[in-house]
């Protein structure tokens, strides 16, 4: 049974930073290109960045490069977003998601899902 489960997110103040995991279990974590979404009351979800298996290539939102990185470490079966200059409109819900792949480029649908962690940030 594939279990992702996200943590680090919280109350933080514009200009701060926080550091979000997403630990996996019950998949081979290195055969798997993995992604962050975010959803915001009333908005659609946003895809955030998505790493390819070996964490070679990342891509980004224009909403966040430059100031999100993300990266993991296939040893520890770990996905992270390293949130820096956060502003209020990054308040959101964040999700990891994992799809099984070894094509270059985002997979367009993910198959595994965690159940998210909250990040608000004030003014």
């Amino acid at each position: 049974q594939v279990q992702m489960a996200e943590s680090g997110g919280g109350l933080v103040q514009a200009g701060g930073s926080l550091r979000l995991s997403c630990t996996a279990s019950g998949l081979a974590f290195n055969t798997y290109h993995m992604g962050w979404f975010r959803q915001a009351p009333g908005k659609e979800r946003e895809r955030v960045s998505c790493i390819d298996w070996s964490g070679g290539s990342v891509d980004y939102a224009a909403s966040v490069k430059g100031r999100f990185i993300t990266s993991r470490d296939n040893a520890k079966n770990t996905l992270y977003l390293q949130m820096n200059s956060l502003k209020p409109e990054d308040t959101a819900m964040y999700y990891c998601a994992a799809q099984k792949s070894y094509r270059v480029g985002c997979p367009a649908d993910f198959a595994y899902w965690g159940q998210g962690t909250q990040v608000t940030v004030t003014s």
